[in-house]
């Protein structure tokens, strides 16, 4: 596979602020905010030059809120609006378009090398060697790449010594999505990134099955591929595919300190694809 110019370069994601998941493909969530209602009206006080009677009470049951209670769930007046998380991390994945970066990062080698980087931290170039199969100066060619479009940078903090170059991941989460009206260009870059993606995640099931009977019968029983058929709307798919989402985020914990004993880390992927002819919709 040819790679790209060493003079060219996208732009650089800015470095997130907490470790994310794998490198894959997906959809960033909606912008973080929450809407404010206005309090209710308040009771209406005596008429000027009428003398004040005790207030009118009006009928409150069950589930009534109170007059100038807020709803439940509604900000108290003055809550700041809960800020954006920065673009690549696991709530904002990073949105690729510009198609030098995609073809940069569509080689399975770097998929895995960031994927070390993100969930097992900085890391040489030989050290990354035997996670994409290559030679140190293979890697330190990639990693370079990787830098080059804001992917990796050097981590010079934690070198042992100063003969060693660590590189860490900048980017955590990234989104590849289709598009509608995007160049052609960006449409074969994009395809290239996600056939590369596929075959990392081809390398990892390969890596498993190879050895399956390594694991112990648990692990065995609890693992496996499951696969279903639904019948949905575009909206009810997108309920399914967040859903989803938000229950593997529960159990991602790349804080080893959230782990519980025992916890070991497990390779997920989730397809929903439409399974029929786009031709013949109606």
């Amino acid at each position: 596979m040819s790679f790209m110019d060493a003079e060219e370069a996208g732009p650089p994601s800015p470095k997130p602020t907490a470790p994310g998941p794998t490198v894959g493909r997906a959809a960033a969530g909606p912008t973080a905010g929450t809407a404010h209602r206005s309090p209710g009206p308040t009771a209406p006080g005596p008429t000027a030059g009428t003398e004040a009677g005790p207030p009118e009470s009006a009928a409150v049951g069950p589930g009534t809120p109170e007059p100038d209670t807020p709803e439940p769930g509604t900000p108290e007046p003055g809550t700041p609006e809960p800020e954006t998380p920065e673009p690549g991390t696991p709530e904002n994945p990073l949105l690729i378009t510009d198609p030098r970066a995609m073809r940069a990062l569509a080689h399975p080698a770097r998929i895995a090398i960031l994927q070390h980087l993100v969930l097992d931290g900085p890391a040489t170039a030989t050290e990354c060697a035997d996670v994409a199969g290559l030679s140190p100066s293979a890697c330190s060619y990639h990693l370079r790449s990787l830098a080059h479009h804001g992917f990796v940078d050097e981590d010079p903090a934690s070198a042992a010594d100063g003969r060693h170059r660590p590189w860490r991941a900048r980017v955590v989460a990234i989104s590849v999505g289709p598009g509608a009206g995007q160049p052609d260009a960006v449409r074969a870059a994009g395809r290239l990134l996600e056939q590369s993606l596929q075959t990392r995640i081809e390398e990892v099931r390969a890596q498993y099955l190879d050895r399956e009977w390594d694991f112990a019968p648990e692990w065995r029983d609890a693992a496996g591929i499951y696969q279903d058929v639904l019948h949905v709307t575009t909206d009810e798919l997108a309920t399914v595919r967040a859903e989803l989402q938000a229950v593997l985020a529960r159990y991602r914990r790349l804080d080893q300190a959230d782990r519980p004993a025992g916890a070991q880390r497990v390779h997920a992927v989730i397809d929903l694809l439409p399974w029929f002819d786009p031709d013949g919709m109606q």
